[in-house]
């Protein structure tokens, strides 16, 4: 049987006795993925040091051996503080003002890449299955390739892939379109991704349509596809069931009192709307001062890339605004935000998704977004709350059920907050169950069963221009 190879900018090596470090979607959906291979975990260790190793650290867990290599600071700063986190980022997400592109920058980018690939290449056997993860490694393949490496190697896009006037804006773009098509597969989120960057290849790169998603470039044949990815639903589901044995969800719940829960999980990035999302909530109290008092809103937000300085400055203008808000509206009985910057672990997650009446996932643009997921899985079947979705999270596409709005409308937002919580039982349970039983069917189960499937017919595709016929199907 094959060897699955992963490879990801980080790796989360399990703890002695299998229990896992991080429980994040990547984490997760490696986790199965391995579940029916055995295999091979390569990355980023997390660690940054002055001299680090040509030859990575492997660590055995049973069916799963994890390599990892170590950083140097500047390496750090250019690859993942740099081009990945400040160029590639934000052209991503549509933030054309925030990207921050330079050439020593996309250096590092291209040479830890390099690297990579040079110690991954002797790890990897004639017969494995190489999976690669996210911006961060877009031209791994291409240095494989170049290193000698026949093996079907597949990529998964976890980001939205942008329009390609938004894409080409980035100076290293074309760079980076042709060695994307190194990889035999390329999974995005959604299928509107899909057709960003088919259209992008065929104008930028002459790429030769081939049908089914196939595409020719230069003689090498890709295949773009929609994986749009889940979430380990029966183990969030049971989760959320058991919440009310955790302290924090029991105190939380205790807090309330007779109060309406509003909840936001988000990391602190700019493209989750997180400042945009309490203005709209500020227009809500606004609007319906009746609710001062009544509703409490709980956001959840860990800070993340705090070297990189718009990130720093994110973080301020939050800060501010809570401050704002809480002092203009609020009373001594009375906060109407309440802001964490602590992660919490999934069992209390999931216990506050069962308790909030609204779940409000709001982001300016998202890849999917799994906290909208999880909090429909998280819902009670009896009496279940209601999910408030931006319509620029690729979650909306598999979610229409949702109330779908447009983040950078405030009022629209406040008025779906309203909505929610004075929807009737009929129409919640009428709007959650479609919601729940597509989240149950394409679960992270069946993302990466349908990606690895697809992966391993490219062996027995010739890696050949197509014929005159092929070409015209």
């Amino acid at each position: 049987m094959a060897r699955l190879v992963i490879v990801s900018n980080r790796v989360a090596v399990p703890e002695e006795g299998g229990k896992a470090v991080a429980a994040g979607g990547l984490a997760v959906a490696v986790k199965e993925a391995f579940t029916a291979y055995e295999g091979l975990w390569f990355g980023w260790s997390g660690t940054i040091t002055e001299e680090p190793s040509e030859e990575p650290t492997l660590i055995d867990r049973g069916r799963v051996q994890y390599a990892v290599v170590d950083l140097s600071p500047q390496d750090h700063l250019e690859y993942y503080a740099g081009f990945a986190n400040r160029a590639l980022w934000p052209i991503m997400h549509y933030r054309l003002g925030l990207g921050a592109f330079s050439r020593s920058d996309y250096a590092g980018y291209s040479r830890v890449n390099r690297t990579f690939a040079r110690a991954l290449a002797k790890l990897v056997e004639p017969d494995d299955i190489i999976w690669v993860h996210d911006y961060h490694l877009l031209p791994l393949a291409a240095e494989l390739r170049g290193l000698g490496l026949d093996n079907p190697i597949g990529y998964f896009h976890h980001i939205p892939w942008p329009a390609a006037d938004v894409f080409n804006s980035l100076p290293a773009s074309g760079e980076l379109l042709r060695a994307i098509v190194d990889y035999d597969l390329i999974g995005l989120q959604t299928e509107a991704d899909v057709q960003n960057l088919q259209r992008n290849l065929v104008d930028t790169q002459r790429a030769i349509p081939l049908g089914g998603g196939s595409l020719m470039v230069d003689g090498r044949r890709t295949r773009i596809r929609a994986f749009p990815i889940g979430i380990d639903v029966a183990g969030f589901k049971e989760a959320a069931e058991r919440a009310n044995a955790n302290k924090v969800v029991r105190e939380t719940i205790a807090g309330l009192r007779t109060r309406k829960l509003l909840i936001g999980v988000d990391r602190l990035d700019y493209s989750k709307g997180v400042p945009e999302r309490m203005e709209a909530v500020e227009s809500f109290f606004a609007s319906n001062p009746d609710q001062r008092g009544n509703v409490t809103y709980i956001q959840i937000t860990p800070k993340s890339r705090s070297e990189v300085p718009e990130y720093e400055q994110l973080a301020r203008d939050v800060n501010e605004k809570v401050g704002e808000i809480n002092g203009s509206l609020g009373d001594p009985a009375w906060t109407p935000i309440q802001y964490i910057t602590k992660a919490y672990p999934r069992p209390v997650l999931a216990g506050l998704y069962r308790a909030a009446r609204v779940g409000l996932v709001t982001p300016m643009r998202d890849g999917m977004n799994l906290v909208a997921k999880e909090y429909v899985v998280a819902q009670s079947e009896d009496d279940p709350g209601v999910l408030v979705l931006s319509k620029f999270a690729g979650a909306a596409r598999q979610l229409p059920e949702a109330l779908l709005i447009n983040p950078y409308d405030r009022f629209e937002v406040a008025e779906a907050i309203r909505a929610a919580l004075y929807m009737p039982k009929a129409e919640r349970l009428a709007r959650w169950k479609p919601m729940v039983e597509r989240m149950t069917r394409e679960d992270v189960d069946w993302w990466a069963r349908n990606f690895l499937a697809e992966l391993e017919n490219f062996r027995t595709i010739e890696r050949e221009p197509p014929t005159a016929a092929a070409a015209a199907e």
